[in-house]
C-alpha cells in the first residue's frame, strides 16, 4: 500500500478522495451531479492542451513558463483574424490555428532568445515579459490593428475591439460536435476536444523518444552532461520555449471553441497561475514533466475548482462565486509551495 501511496503520490491522493467527496455531496445538497460531470469534462478537455504546452520549457530546464500570456495572445490574434475573415466551420478553427501559431511561433523566437541570456532567472523575467506583451497587444486592441468586421468592434462610435467577442457566427464548439454523444439527458461528453487533446499529448510522447526531445530532456536534468555530448543547450533550450508558446496558442484556440468566446486585454493574465497550478499537481516539477502530469492535474485542478464551489454555494448559500475564488487560489497557493515541486 505505501508503494501504491508513493507512486501516486499523498497529495494527488488527497485532493482525489476530496473530488470523490465533492461528487458524492452532489445530491445531498441539491446539486445535479450531471451538470457537475459535463461541466468537468469540459474545462478537462478545453484545458489539456493548454496545460501541455508547459511541457517542452520544464523538460529543457527553463522552469515554469508564466510568459504563457505569449502563447494566448498569440492564439487570440489568430481566432481575430479568422473572424475579421469571416472564416466559419472547420476552416475557420484552422485558419485560427494557422495564423495564431505561426504569430506565436515569430514571438516565441524572440522570448527563446531573451530567456537564453538570463539564465537562471526564467520564471520571474518571463512573469515581465507576458505582462508586457499582453499591454502591448492590448494597445493594439484598441487603436491599431485595422480591423473592420462589427463583430469585433465597439458600437456606437467605440474604439477598438470588444474585451469579449462571440465566436457563434463562426467556429463556436466545432471540435466538441466531433462523434459528440449524450450519456443519458444532461451529461454531453465532447468527443472530438478530447480527441483533439489526446492526440497532441500522443505527439508529444512521441516528441520526447526523438533524438531531439532526448536532447531537450537531457538539458534540463543535467545540462553539464548534456553540453559535453555534444548538445546545443542554447538551441535546444529556444526550440522548446517555441514549442511551449505555440502549442499554447493552439491549446487557447481549443479553449475558446469550447468557451464560445474570444477574451481580449488583460483576460490571458487569469489563465496563467491556474495553468501552471494545474501541472504541478499532476506531479510536475520545476526540471521534470510528463504526459501523465498533464492528464492528472487538468482533470484534478478543474474538478476541483468546478464541483466545489457549487457543492459550497448549495450548501451555504449564493456565495459560489467567491468560493470559487478561494478554492482556485488556495490550490494555486498550494501547487506553488509545495516542497515535492523541488
Amino acid at each position: 500500500m505505501s508503494d501504491i501511496i508513493k507512486k501516486i503520490g499523498l497529495p494527488r491522493l488527497i485532493i482525489s478522495l476530496f473530488l470523490l467527496i465533492l461528487f458524492c455531496a452532489c445530491p445531498i445538497v441539491g446539486v445535479n451531479y450531471q451538470f457537475a460531470i459535463t461541466d468537468v469534462i469540459g474545462r478537462f478537455g478545453m484545458n489539456m492542451v493548454l496545460i501541455l504546452s508547459l511541457v517542452p520549457m520544464i523538460q529543457a530546464g527553463c522552469g515554469l513558463n508564466f510568459g504563457i500570456p505569449l502563447g494566448i495572445v498569440s492564439g487570440a490574434f489568430g481566432t481575430v483574424c479568422s473572424i475579421e475573415l469571416q472564416a466559419k466551420g472547420f476552416f475557420g478553427i484552422l485558419t485560427a490555428m494557422l495564423i495564431g501559431c505561426s504569430f506565436a511561433a515569430v514571438v516565441g523566437f524572440i522570448y527563446g532568445y531573451i530567456l537564453n541570456r538570463i539564465k537562471g532567472d526564467e520564471m520571474i523575467i518571463s512573469t515581465y515579459i507576458g505582462i508586457a506583451f499582453i499591454a502591448l497587444m492590448s494597445l493594439g486592441w484598441i487603436k491599431f490593428f485595422p480591423f473592420t468586421n462589427p463583430i469585433l468592434l465597439y458600437g456606437f462610435g467605440g474604439n477598438g475591439l470588444k474585451p469579449q467577442i462571440t465566436l457563434s457566427q463562426n467556429w463556436a464548439e466545432v471540435l466538441d460536435r466531433i462523434l459528440h454523444f449524450k450519456i443519458g439527458p444532461i451529461i454531453d461528453v465532447p468527443v472530438g476536444m478530447l480527441l483533439f487533446g489526446g492526440l497532441c499529448c500522443f505527439l508529444m510522447w512521441i516528441f520526447f523518444r526523438t533524438k531531439l526531445g532526448t536532447a531537450m530532456t537531457a538539458a534540463g536534468s543535467n545540462p553539464e552532461y548534456a553540453k559535453a555530448s555534444g548538445v546545443n543547450i542554447d538551441k535546444v533550450r529556444l526550440i522548446s520555449v517555441v514549442m511551449s508558446t505555440v502549442i499554447a496558442a493552439l491549446g487557447i484556440i481549443v479553449y475558446y471553441q469550447h468557451y464560445t468566446f474570444v477574451q481580449l486585454y488583460m483576460a490571458p493574465m487569469n489563465l496563467t497561475l491556474p495553468t501552471v497550478a494545474a501541472v504541478l499537481i499532476g506531479g510536475a516539477a520545476l526540471r521534470k514533466a510528463s504526459i501523465v502530469n498533464v492528464i492528472i492535474g487538468a482533470f484534478l485542478f478543474q474538478g476541483i475548482v468546478t464541483v466545489g464551489p457549487m457543492v459550497a454555494g448549495e450548501a451555504f448559500g449564493d456565495i459560489a462565486e467567491a468560493l470559487r475564488m478561494v478554492i482556485s487560489n488556495g490550490m494555486i497557493i498550494y501547487a506553488l509551495t509545495r516542497k515535492e515541486r523541488r
